[in-house]
């Protein structure tokens, strides 16, 4: 077999290879096999996410990060970075809440020091 003939096999096999390599694994279908391709989710993760599935099929991100222990959002924003969804979208940050502006008074200056008593006498 010639270099020519086996750079050509390699290719093909490469681009028949590389649209299952990073198709998007669906959390509320995937089976425990195809959770595992998923960097990050070993065996006892991918059998926590199945088994919150069984309650039923999880909403949105924040309700996969709520349900499944071990899953946090900087979990989550790695497992969709490497492939997985939940309800057919990619993991987003939720915004930021703005800090609640408590009316708080404002500190009240310092008590003037007491005059000495020996110049109240002058």
């Amino acid at each position: 077999m010639s270099i020519r003939h086996f750079i050509a096999a390699a290719f093909t096999v490469l681009s028949l290879a590389a649209p299952t390599a990073w198709a998007a694994v669906e959390a509320n279908q995937a089976s425990q096999a195809e959770l595992e391709t998923v960097k990050g989710i070993g065996p006892g993760l991918s059998g926590k996410i199945i088994a919150a599935r069984q309650q039923s099929s999880f909403k949105d991100w924040s309700d996969l990060v709520d349900r499944v222990g071990g899953v946090g959002p900087g979990n989550a924003a790695r497992f969709s970075q490497a492939g997985l969804t939940v309800a057919g979208a990619a993991y987003s940050a939720p915004a930021a809440a703005p800090a609640e502006r408590a009316a708080k008074p404002a500190p009240e200056p310092q008590a003037k020091a007491k005059a000495d008593p020996k110049a109240a006498q002058r």
